[in-house]
């Protein structure tokens, strides 16, 4: 090879989590606009993760793939990392965003060790692990992680205690696997306010005394959290150990 030929540059590749729905695959399109190629992970949701694998190999060949597991069963995780280094075929794993989460109520008096394990495993232990797993990939790619925390990990959300908790788990996970990881792996995490209401609603009167405490007075979108994770990835170069707060001001007044 001649002294001045230069091997030609991998292919980016994003890993997102729990992506085939919501902000996880509105996070995905995005990134695939801005180039990179996406592995989709999901769990029950397959038919709408092939869908959207399925839309961005349209748009662009050969450039998404899906990956399925149960993040809950540790025996899956090594599997997965086996998955996702035949789906790489000479690309390089850039971005693992961690976006799989639980959440639901747990009160005080009635919650139950089950809940203590649904909510961390999906929140917090999946993500530490799966992290683990794929290290060495990032490190070689030079890559980075963002994890999708939440505002409520520094304050208290009612009836949400091991959630709240977990998340906390999560954003202390952030923050000690920046320095560990540190210097070929830059890891920070996004915290959303009232982006996209749960799943298993709330009346409109809630909705409306939550955002009277955003201070911009109304809710966020899935581009927003998507366009934090790209300016994370792509551009910001000189971050890490840092968690952003995209919550409409709504963790001025929480």
């Amino acid at each position: 090879m001649n002294a001045k030929q230069k091997k030609p540059e991998l292919k980016p590749v994003a890993l997102l989590t729990g992506a085939a729905r919501r902000i996880g695959a509105a996070t995905a399109r995005l990134l695939h606009g801005r180039g990179m190629d996406i592995i989709v992970h999901c769990h029950r949701s397959q038919s709408e993760a092939r869908a959207l694998v399925h839309a961005l190999n349209a748009a662009r060949e050969d450039s998404a793939a899906m990956v399925s597991a149960d993040l809950d069963d540790m025996q899956s995780l090594p599997m997965l990392a086996q998955d996702i280094n035949k789906l790489l075929q000479g690309r390089r794993l850039q971005l693992l965003v961690n976006n799989a989460s639980r959440f639901y109520p747990t009160p005080f008096g009635a919650a139950g060790q089950q809940d203590w394990d649904m909510l961390f495993n999906s929140n917090v232990r999946a993500a530490y692990f799966l992290s683990q797993q794929l290290s060495p990939l990032l490190r070689n790619a030079g890559g980075c992680i963002v994890n999708l925390i939440d505002v409520y990990a520094s304050r208290p959300l009612p009836q949400h205690s091991i959630y709240c908790m977990a998340k906390a788990a999560l954003q202390m996970m952030t923050m000690s696997l920046a320095q560990e990881l540190a210097p070929e792996v830059r890891v920070n995490g996004i915290a959303p306010g009232a982006i996209i209401w749960p799943e298993q609603g709330l009346s409109d009167a809630q909705k409306q005394s939550i955002l009277e405490r955003v201070a911009l007075q109304r809710s966020g979108s899935e581009r927003d959290i998507a366009d934090a994770v790209a300016w994370l990835a792509l551009d910001a170069d000189y971050v890490t150990g840092q968690i952003i707060a995209v919550d409409g001001g709504r963790s001025l007044t929480i």
